[in-house]
């Protein structure tokens, strides 16, 4: 296929996993993510059960079968650490018993430092994992509690602690700012306190007002826009002084420990997606086309569709769905219940622009011409009326090399990204 009358690629892009654990001791209040407060007894064993099925699903749909090497492994959630070592073992086995792992593959579990100790990390990295995200969101008593978090400031403090001591070096740490009541003072005293930690990343975001959430039904009083704005300048000059690289919109990292996984995602590379709601994205060269999937949202829908699997029930009618979604305009096929897989969309040329623009955008560095064709698999001179219209708007900023042409998100471009991102959409 020409790059005239469709996409093409003369290699794949990087694979990446994300796996997904979708239960959590109590829902957050701000929380929009696909999590669910266990009820009575985690189904722990079925739930790896189901994992593995999916993947050995995921290795049949691979064009290239599961040769490619996988860059990273996230397990996020919910919350990942409410899974036991054991089951994390048997997990991360299952995966490399199916695919060849780079031999500097980043491996990262998320965990809430109101479920993990010691030995919980012990298990992790006899596991394999070999990086901590722990959302802290606070250190105040009083934050927490307003946050519905279900740790306390000396919890996470000993989390992180008990990661070190297992071994675990290479940490996240998560920070939300612009808090309810939160003013400059205390926002300062919260990020020195976790900078004091000493982790080796951060991700230091706005709390925001998702729909579907308890905080979006009955909104806290929140800082106004321009205290929040200040909160932010302010954090953005305390990280820089204690040499933590703002790389992204809202990660912070010392050096060469920027995380793997999610610059897979914002350079538009490939990744499987297994686990209730998990999403991936798939580049296939012939034809050339770019798949997302979406998997069986609800725990319970997702283990039966995996059951399914194991019956030999769904792979034909993914099979009968797979090619008549397989064609160059943009298209949604649902699979039904019986799948794990519950839809899979086929992304137009339009559909590529705008999705490559949405997560390359989010990189303070850019990209390059060439990182989108090899990306999108489109010429770079369907980047032109978005790269006009944004450049008007000083959104950002181009610099010729002599052989390609560097792109990136200006300070006005940056904060405000949803401007930026729109120039790359279609005509409605």
């Amino acid at each position: 296929m020409s790059r005239d009358s469709g996409c093409a690629f003369d290699a794949p892009p990087p694979l990446a996993l994300y796996v997904h654990m979708p239960w959590c001791v109590r829902k957050c209040p701000y929380c929009d993510f696909n999590s669910h407060a266990v009820q009575g007894e985690m189904p722990e064993a079925a739930y790896i059960d189901a994992l593995l099925r999916d993947l050995d699903a995921e290795c049949r749909r691979l064009a290239t079968g599961p040769t490619r090497p996988l860059i990273s492994i996230f397990i996020g959630g919910g919350t990942p650490s409410l899974f036991s070592g054991v089951a994390i073992r048997r997990l991360l086995d299952g995966v490399r018993a199916r695919f060849v792992l780079a031999p500097d593959a980043e491996i990262t579990l998320e965990a809430n430092p109101g479920t993990v100790d010691e030995a919980h990390f012990a298990g992790y990295a006899e596991a394999g994992v070999n990086r901590i995200s722990i959302g802290v969101q606070s250190l105040s008593t009083d934050a927490l509690e307003r946050l519905g978090r279900i740790h306390t400031p000396d919890a996470a403090r000993r989390a992180v602690a008990a990661a070190r001591a297992a071994g675990i070096t290479n940490i996240n740490l998560d920070l939300m700012f612009a808090l309810p009541g939160q003013d400059l003072s205390a926002a300062r005293d919260d990020l020195e306190r976790l900078i004091a930690l000493e982790p080796t990343h951060l991700s230091y975001y706005e709390l925001t007002l998702e729909p579907n959430t308890a905080f979006y039904q009955q909104p806290p009083t929140l800082p106004d826009l321009d205290l929040a704005d200040a909160i932010q300048q302010q954090g953005f000059a305390l990280l820089a002084a204690a040499g933590y690289e703002r790389y992204e919109i809202s990660a912070f990292a010392q050096t060469g420990t920027r995380c793997r996984h999610n610059l897979n995602y914002w350079r538009f590379g490939d990744y499987l997606g297994i686990g209730a709601g998990a999403h991936g994205k798939l580049s296939a060269a012939n034809p050339g086309t770019v798949e997302r999937r979406t998997k069986q949202r609800h725990p319970d829908a997702y283990l039966k569709a995996c059951q399914n699997v194991a019956l030999g029930v769904s792979w034909s009618a993914y099979l009968d769905a797979y090619q008549s979604a397989n064609e160059p305009a943009s298209q949604t096929i649902d699979l039904g219940a019986n799948d794990p897989t519950s839809s899979v969309r086929t992304l137009s040329e339009q559909d590529l622009i705008e999705e490559f623009a949405l997560n390359a955008f989010r990189l303070v560095d850019g990209f390059t011409s060439a990182d989108f064709e090899r990306g999108a698999g489109l010429r770079a001179t369907a980047l032109e009326p978005g790269l006009l219209a944004s450049s008007e708007l000083e959104l950002v900023s181009q610099v010729d090399t002599g052989n390609q042409i560097v792109i990136r998100p200006t300070a006005r471009g940056l904060a405000f990204l949803n401007d930026l991102v729109a120039c790359f959409a279609g005509p409605d």
